[in-house]
C-alpha cells in the first residue's frame, strides 16, 4: 500500500504542484490587491486611519507569526493535511471579510485569514521540497518565485479592476470574497492529489515553549512597524517592542540550546545556518523583500495621490514587470540547479537598474507619461527578479534536509515578512515625511501647483534612495555566497 500511495505520489506530483502554486498566489495576492482598496473601505465603512492600517498590517503581521509553528508543525505531523486546515480557514476568513458589517469585523477578518495563509505558506515549500529532487525541484522553484512575483505585482491591479467596475463598496468587497470561489475550486483538488505521507526526523514533536517565544519575538520585531504610517501620528512609544522582541530572542536562543542539549528536536535547527547557502539566502531574501514590496507602494502612492491618475492605471503599471518576472523564471529554472548563486547575483543587478531608471524617470518625465515609462523600466527590469526567485530559493534550501524543509523554507519567509513590513514602514515613512511639508488645502494636494509635482518627485526620490540602499546590502550577500559557491565547486573539482 506504502509503495502504491508512493508511485501515486509520484505521478501526481506536477498536478499537484499546480495546486499548491494556486494558493500560493492566493494568499501574496491579499498581501498586494488591498493597498488600492483602503481608501473605498475607508469611504464606505468609515474606518479610521487606524483602522485602515490594520487592515493592512493585521493580515502580514498574523501571516509572519504564524510561519515557522506552521512549517513545524507541518515537518513533525502531515503537511497535506495542514494545508487543507489552512485552506479553508482562508477560504471562510475571505468570506468574512466580504461580509464584514463594520471596520472592527474586517479587521479582524484579515488577522484571521493572514493566520491562514501563514499556515499554508510552509506547507507549499514542504511539498515541492517533499515531491521534486534535482533538476526538477530547480524547475519547481522557478515556478514558485514566478508564483510569488505574479502575485506581488498583479494584485494591485485586480483591485482596482475590481473597484473601477463594481465601484466602492462592492469593489472591495468582492476583492476579498474572489478567494472563495478560487479556494472551493482548488479545495478537492488539494483533497485528491497532495501526497498524504512524508518522510519525518525520528523522535520529532512539537516544542510548544519554542514555538511561543519564537512567534512572540517576530510579533515584537514586526508590531512597530507595521503600526508605523509616516505620519505624526505615530506614537514613538512603539520602538519600545523591539526590546521586548531582544528579550523574547534571548530566551528563544536559550531555550532551543537546552532543549537541543536534552537530545530532543528544536523548533529551528541553528545547524542550518552553519550553511553558507542557507544562511546568505535567508538574508538576501529579507533585503530583497524590504525592497520589493515597498517599491510597489511608494510608486503606487507617487503616481495616484502626487499625479492623480486612476487606481487601474496605477495597478497596470506592474504588469509587464509580472508578465517578465514570470516568463524568466520558468525558462531559467532548469539552470537553477547548477547556476543558482551566479543568477541571483546577476538577477539583482539588473533590477538594481531598473530602480535607479524609475527615479530617472519620476525627475525627468512629464507626469502623464510617467506610468508608461515606469511600466517600460519594469518589464525590463523584471528580468532579473525572474532570475532571482527562482534561484535563491533553491539555492537557500538546496542542502536543506527534506524532513527540515517546511520550518527551513518558513523561516525563509519570515525573513520575506519582517522585510516587507520593515521596507514599508520606512519607505512610506520617508515618502510621508518630505510630503508632510506640502500644504494640501481640503486634505488634497493642488496639482495646479508646480510645487505639488516637484515636493512628490523629492518624496518618491528620497524613498528610492533607501530601496536602493537596501538592494545594495543584498547584492553584496549574493555576492559572499557566488563567492562561496564558487570555492565548494572548485575544491568538488580538486576532490575529484
Amino acid at each position: 500500500m506504502a509503495v502504491s500511495t508512493s508511485l501515486q505520489s509520484q505521478s501526481n506530483r506536477w498536478p499537484a504542484f499546480i495546486v499548491t502554486i494556486a494558493v500560493a498566489i492566493l494568499t501574496i495576492l491579499d498581501t498586494a490587491k488591498v493597498n488600492v482598496t483602503i481608501a473605498p473601505i475607508e469611504e464606505t465603512l468609515g474606518a479610521s486611519s487606524a483602522q485602515a492600517q490594520l487592515i493592512v498590517a493585521g493580515y502580514v503581521l498574523a501571516f509572519g507569526i504564524m510561519l515557522v509553528p506552521a512549517g513545524r508543525l507541518g515537518d513533525i505531523w502531515n503537511r497535506k493535511a495542514m494545508f487543507i486546515t489552512g485552506l479553508i480557514v482562508f477560504a471562510g476568513a475571505s468570506l468574512y471579510c466580504m461580509l464584514a458589517p463594520d471596520s472592527t469585523q474586517l479587521v479582524i477578518a484579515r488577522i484571521i485569514q493572514g493566520s491562514a495563509a501563514g499556515i499554508l505558506m510552509p506547507q507549499v515549500i514542504g511539498l515541492i521540497q517533499n515531491l521534486f529532487q534535482g533538476h526538477e525541484r530547480g524547475q519547481a522553484f522557478g515556478i514558485f518565485g514566478a508564483s510569488i512575483g505574479i502575485g506581488t505585482a498583479f494584485g494591485p491591479t485586480i483591485g482596482g479592476v475590481f473597484i473601477n467596475t463594481l465601484g466602492s463598496e462592492l469593489g472591495w468587497r468582492w476583492t476579498f470574497g474572489m478567494n472563495v470561489p478560487l479556494a472551493l475550486i482548488v479545495l478537492p483538488f488539494a483533497i485528491w492529489l497532495l501526497p498524504g505521507q512524508q518522510k519525518h526526523k525520528q523522535g520529532s514533536h512539537l516544542d510548544l515553549p519554542g514555538v511561543v517565544l519564537l512567534a512572540s519575538t517576530v510579533l515584537f520585531v514586526m508590531l512597530p512597524f507595521v503600526l508605523t504610517s509616516g505620519t505624526a501620528s505615530d506614537d514613538p512609544a512603539r520602538w519600545w517592542f523591539l526590546l521586548v522582541a531582544a528579550v523574547t530572542a534571548a530566551a528563544f536562543v536559550w531555550w532551543e540550546n537546552r532543549y537541543v542539549a536534552a537530545g530532543k528536536s528544536p523548533v529551528i535547527d541553528f545547524a542550518l545556518f552553519k550553511l553558507s547557502s542557507y544562511r546568505n539566502g535567508v538574508f538576501i531574501t529579507t533585503f530583497y523583500f524590504a525592497v520589493m514590496p515597498p517599491m510597489f507602494f511608494v510608486m503606487t502612492l507617487y503616481n495616484q495621490q502626487g499625479l492623480g491618475h486612476s487606481a487601474v492605471v496605477v495597478g497596470m503599471i506592474t504588469i509587464p514587470f509580472a508578465l517578465m518576472s514570470a516568463l524568466v523564471a520558468a525558462i531559467t529554472g532548469r539552470f537553477t540547479y547548477q547556476h543558482a548563486a551566479g543568477m541571483v547575483f546577476w538577477g539583482l543587478v539588473i533590477f538594481l537598474g531598473a530602480m535607479l531608471a524609475l527615479a530617472g524617470i519620476a525627475l525627468w518625465v512629464a507626469p502623464e507619461h510617467n506610468p508608461i515609462w515606469m511600466a517600460v523600466a519594469l518589464g525590463v527590469g523584471g528580468i532579473g527578479p525572474g532570475m532571482v526567485m527562482s534561484a535563491n530559493q533553491m539555492r537557500t534550501l538546496s542542502r536543506v534536509p527534506v524532513e527540515s524543509a517546511g520550518v527551513g523554507g518558513s523561516f525563509m519567509q519570515v525573513g520575506q515578512r519582517l522585510g516587507n513590513a520593515m521596507g514599508i514602514a520606512i519607505a512610506t515613512s520617508i515618502f510621508f515625511a518630505v510630503i508632510a511639508m506640502l500644504p494640501m488645502p481640503g486634505g488634497k494636494p493642488d496639482y495646479s501647483d508646480p510645487l505639488t509635482l516637484v515636493t512628490y518627485q523629492d518624496a518618491f526620490f528620497a524613498a528610492s534612495a533607501y530601496i536602493i540602499g537596501v538592494l545594495i546590502l543584498a547584492l553584496i550577500f549574493a555576492f559572499l555566497d557566488l563567492r562561496s559557491d564558487r570555492a565548494d565547486k572548485a575544491e568538488a573539482k580538486t576532490g575529484q
